[in-house]
């Protein structure tokens, strides 16, 4: 074993409940330092119902209407993008990967990100895939993934966010990723029967492990 190798582990919320937002973001916030130390993880979770926008001047994804007027809480935060909607049925990954070790290339993180989610999606016997000029996961012209990351001394935080079984009228409220006219879909939606955020999340724990070792290998997905 390569002693300079970071060590990897999964943690599993979302098997113990919906996290706060604010909650999700101090765990990632504690978890950067022992990730500066090659001890790296990914958090699975549910969030409670929020929305949530990157840090931008253009906060028109929010929608035309006061954001009071939202039915769940907005949350700024310190990822780059547009609006999205997290909550219950949706599982979230929060990768805390120590970036220095992996490249140092933000394209190749996110093309990275996407493949977990492209396999996973196959082993459900859903056939998604990128969509040119944009980022995330796409199953034809519906959108079944989003993506949204930040850096902190070349540790990554947030992630990516899987439509699982979640509410997907939520999403009708904002512009996602300030697309127009998208339409999100699920994996239940596209499987036709109900698939569980536990059983998703299994799956991308034993996927993400495989393709991290890829990222840390090989120069393309």
């Amino acid at each position: 074993m390569d002693p300079e190798a970071p060590t990897f582990t999964v943690r599993r919320l979302d098997k113990t409940g919906q996290v706060a937002y604010q909650r999700g973001l101090e765990l990632q916030e504690h978890l950067i330092p022992e990730a500066m130390q090659d001890r790296e993880c990914l958090l699975l979770l549910e969030h409670e119902p929020v929305y949530t926008i990157g840090r931008t001047r253009d906060q028109s994804s929010l929608g035309s209407d006061p954001v009071s007027n939202l039915p769940h809480p907005v949350f700024e935060t310190n990822r780059g993008g547009q609006a999205t909607y997290h909550g219950p049925g949706q599982l979230v990954g929060y990768p805390i990967l120590n970036l220095a070790k992996h490249g140092r290339d933000l394209h190749r993180y996110l093309r990275f990100l996407e493949s977990v989610l492209i396999d996973c999606c196959a082993n459900f016997g859903v056939n998604a895939d990128r969509k040119p000029g944009l980022t995330g996961v796409w199953v034809e012209d519906r959108k079944i993934a989003s993506l949204g990351v930040g850096v902190k001394k070349w540790v990554s935080m947030h992630g990516f966010a899987l439509n699982v079984c979640n509410e997907l009228t939520e999403f009708s409220h904002i512009t996602p990723c300030g697309i127009s006219g998208v339409t999100m879909t699920s994996l239940s939606v596209e499987c036709g029967h109900h698939l569980s955020v536990g059983e998703v999340g299994d799956l991308v724990e034993s996927i993400f492990p495989i393709r991290l070792h890829e990222l840390m290998d090989s120069p393309e997905f």
